[in-house]
C-alpha cells in the first residue's frame, strides 16, 4: 500500500536538514556583499561600492545569483578579492543563490573550493567562452595576412584564459580539468547536491 504521507515526510526531513546545514555556517546568513543580475561594469562598480562599506575586520561573504556576463569583469571581482585575502589575511566566503552561470561560475572559481557554498536549488552552469565577429579582408595582401593573425592570436589567447579559469574553478575538487573541457561546450548544468558531491562547493545550505 502506499503510504500518503511519505512525501511530506521526505520534505519535513529535508527542511529539517537545511536547517541544520544553515546553522553550520552563521556567517552565511547576512552576506556583505550581495550581487544580483548580469555580470558587468555595473555590477563591478556596486561590488567595488559595497566592499568599501564592508567590515575592515573577519571573514567577508559575498552573494552572487546570476545568469552571466562578462567574464573578464568577473575576473576582475575575483581578483580584487585573492589580493585582499592575500595583503589582510581575510576569509572569504561565495554564497552561490539560484543561478551561479556563465561568468558567475568564472567568479566564482576565484574562491577556494573549501570556501564555496550555495543555496538549495542553485544550479551553476559551465561553458566555453563565446566569439561573435565578422572578418571582413580587403587590402594589401600582407595586410590581410597580418589581421588574420591576430584574430587568430587573439582567439588562442581567449582559450588560454578559458582553460586557466577551468584549473581555478576545478582545483580541490573531484572533478578533472579533462572532464570540464569535455562538457563546457554543451553547457555544463550542476546541482547544488550534485556540485557538493563532486566537491565543487563546500557545502549547500
Amino acid at each position: 500500500m502506499t503510504d500518503l504521507h511519505q512525501p511530506h515526510s521526505q520534505t519535513v526531513a529535508e527542511d529539517a536538514e537545511a536547517a541544520s546545514r544553515a546553522a553550520r555556517y552563521p556567517l552565511l546568513a547576512t552576506p556583505h556583499i550581495v550581487l544580483h543580475g548580469s555580470v558587468d561594469h555595473d555590477m563591478y562598480v556596486n561590488f567595488r561600492q559595497q566592499l568599501i562599506n564592508a567590515p575592515v575586520e573577519g571573514s567577508l561573504v559575498v552573494s552572487v545569483s546570476t545568469l552571466g556576463g562578462d567574464p573578464e569583469v568577473a575576473r576582475l571581482m575575483g581578483d580584487e578579492l585573492r589580493l585582499l585575502r592575500e595583503y589582510t589575511g581575510r576569509e572569504t566566503l561565495f554564497l552561490g543563490k539560484v543561478a551561479v552561470y556563465s561568468a558567475g561560475a568564472t567568479f566564482m572559481s576565484s574562491f577556494p573550493v573549501d570556501k564555496r557554498f550555495l543555496t538549495r536549488g542553485t544550479r551553476i552552469m559551465i561553458h566555453e567562452r563565446i566569439i561573435s565577429k565578422t572578418v571582413n579582408i580587403q587590402g594589401p595582401l600582407k595586410t590581410v595576412i597580418a589581421g588574420l593573425q591576430a584574430n587568430l592570436h587573439e582567439i588562442e589567447h581567449s582559450i588560454r584564459i578559458e582553460e586557466e579559469g577551468f584549473r581555478d574553478l576545478v582545483a580541490g575538487s573531484n572533478i578533472s580539468f579533462e572532464e570540464v573541457q569535455k562538457r563546457a561546450p554543451s553547457n555544463w548544468y550542476i546541482e547544488a547536491e550534485e556540485a557538493r558531491d563532486l566537491g565543487l562547493v563546500l557545502d549547500v545550505i
